[in-house]
């Protein structure tokens, strides 16, 4: 562009940018200068008017009101927006990296974090984005199957990062966040494992939410069953039980765990679900069990041994106290002089070392606490007296202030389920806050997907008190006493239905 502006003047102009990739055309050059073209032709206004139709469309459908607390909303808003223009509203081949589009952190990588933090937020509101992230997994079981025989296992196994072709990318070693001249091991690639069941979850929460039967048996159920596969061959006879040995929880502060908790209760999950697919598959499309039996080798042997290991897989809850031992040995772990550290502004792991907080009782984020939002609802032994005994125990120990981003927004989700909705709002408001105001002073690497997501679902699922029954959403709010109303739509089997709850 070439102009001459004289001294006092004043030059306006309109810019038109358009993105292609090799994903999208084999001339990618072309199609963009296409697509500039037709956009310039449009006109600005026009565009303008697209785009504030789209925005309006978005937010009739998905915007979640707050009267009486100005910040929550902004915030709120914030992660709402945030979430829908990193969402692959378009493509099934893609889904949503954990620094969402807005920096660089974790390459663009794709954690659980979609499957447990954001996708319910889609789900409930905008099914369609969420049906593409989730077939992005299906489109990825290549990657799976293969990450699964590298291990020496059949089946499909979902790596802890993924990418474009569904493989494990990981890094294995990364610089020491204290002295970037040394490596430090990274684990997580080989032995964090529960994600492989929370993408089953999530497949499993959006069929029921939407009731998308063709959904289930196309993407859901190769899913669900080839990872269910892989679960039968990963768990160990230990005597007459299971074990799951060398693991990572959800509490990265602690590897080469034993029995984490979170991941025994979600493959025991995993299994069960399995099984009544393959009931409901025969009830309702005989033929296609028949076909996912034989090409799947689901042999009644094999069946019968994921009944065993539902079974018999080792759990920790103690009936007496409450209590669930996050792994096993956990209880003999040293405590923390949590006094001494006041006033620190580093995580726990970087205050006692990585190798010296797996010593410790000291949690990087929610492990049993996300195992009692995700499943405790639907196992009967986890009662009132087993919420508040793990919180009773496990809160006061978790670093709350400098340990993940994923931490707070579930336990406000949990405060809200013990009736305890000024501690949920404590929560809520570090979650909130963590990219708005960089508490963590990394929000230069992108924002934090799963804290935005967990905001939702704090909301939802906490303040609101959402709880998917087989009748339906039903809702029990405990607001925080300046609250004065909390509005929101849900869809639930192509209905909408309207929560608006004023104090």
């Amino acid at each position: 562009m070439n102009a001459q502006v004289e001294g006092g003047e004043t030059l306006v102009f309109d810019k038109f940018t358009a993105v292609f990739t090799t994903r999208d055309t084999d001339s990618p050059q072309a199609a963009a200068q296409l697509r500039v073209r037709q956009a310039a032709q449009s006109g600005y206004a026009h565009l303008l008017r697209a785009q504030e139709s789209a925005w309006a469309a978005f937010w009739s459908q998905s915007e979640v009101i707050i009267e009486g607390d100005n910040e929550a909303q902004l915030a709120l808003r914030h992660a709402l927006f945030q979430l829908r223009i990193a969402a692959p509203a378009h493509d099934q081949y893609t889904s949503m990296g954990a620094k969402t589009l807005s920096g660089f952190g974790y390459r663009g990588h794709i954690f659980w974090d979609n499957e447990i933090f954001v996708l319910p937020f889609f789900t409930y509101t905008q099914p369609e984005i969420a049906r593409n992230m989730l077939s992005y997994r299906y489109h990825s079981l290549p990657g799976a199957r293969r990450k699964a025989a590298a291990n020496g296992f059949v089946g499909a196994q979902f790596p802890w990062e993924s990418a474009e072709t569904g493989d494990e990318v990981t890094p294995t070693w990364v610089p020491h966040f204290a002295d970037p001249t040394k490596l430090v091991r990274i684990w997580t690639g080989d032995i964090q494992i529960h994600i492989s069941a929370d993408i089953a979850y999530a497949m499993h929460q959006f069929w029921q939410v939407t009731g998308d039967d063709d959904f289930w048996r196309q993407v859901g159920l190769p899913v669900l069953l080839e990872t269910a596969i892989f679960w039968g061959e990963r768990v160990e006879p230990e005597g007459e039980a299971f074990a799951v040995r060398d693991v990572i929880g959800p509490d990265e502060n602690h590897d080469h765990v034993d029995n984490n908790q979170f991941t025994n209760y979600m493959i025991r999950w995993h299994l069960q679900t399995a099984l009544d697919a393959l009931n409901w598959l025969d009830v309702h499309n005989p033929d296609l069990r028949g076909v996912l039996i034989s090409e799947l080798n689901l042999s009644p042997e094999r069946l019968a041994h994921w009944q065993r290991v539902i079974e018999a897989l080792l759990t920790f809850h103690d009936p007496a106290t409450g209590l669930i031992e996050q792994f096993e040995g956990f209880y003999a772990l040293k405590d923390v002089d949590w006094p001494a550290f006041a006033g620190r502004t580093k995580s726990m792991q970087e205050l006692l070392g990585i190798e010296g907080c797996t010593e410790y009782k000291a949690l990087k984020q929610a492990d049993v606490m996300a195992l009692l939002c995700l499943l405790g609802e639907q196992i009967p032994e986890f009662d009132e007296k087993t919420w508040r005994a793990n919180w009773d125990y496990y809160v006061p120990i978790t670093d709350h202030e400098y340990g993940s981003s994923l931490g707070p927004s579930m336990h406000a989700w949990a405060a809200c389920r013990m009736g305890l909705p000024e501690e949920a709002y404590a929560h809520f408001m570090r979650a909130a806050r963590a990219d708005l105001l960089d508490v963590r002073g990394n929000a230069g690497d992108g924002i934090h997907a799963a804290s935005a997501g967990g905001l939702w679902e704090a909301v939802v699922f906490g303040f609101a008190g959402m709880r998917l029954t087989a009748d339906g959403p039903t809702f029990k709010p405990r607001f925080p006493a300046h609250w004065k109303r909390l509005a929101f739509n849900i869809l639930y089997r192509g209905e909408q239905i309207r929560f608006d709850a004023r104090m």
